[in-house]
């Protein structure tokens, strides 16, 4: 879990900025939408075209 520390004299733009930072560092939003039950028809074909991608460079590599 992310956690963010607020100084005293930090504006809360800041704070909310460095949150923001530190989620996606942590890969949070990806591995949300991952587990989300619904997935629309256009976000489920680009998640397959992606995984097919990486299928297909990690077979070039190995040959």
């Amino acid at each position: 879990m992310t956690q963010v520390f607020v100084g005293e004299n930090e504006g809360i733009e800041s704070a909310l900025r460095r949150f923001k930072r530190e989620v996606s560092k942590a890969g949070i939003f990806p591995d949300m939408r991952k587990n989300r039950h619904f997935e629309t028809p256009l976000e489920k074909h680009k998640r397959k075209e992606v995984a097919r991608h990486k299928q297909r460079k990690r077979n070039f590599r190995r040959n």
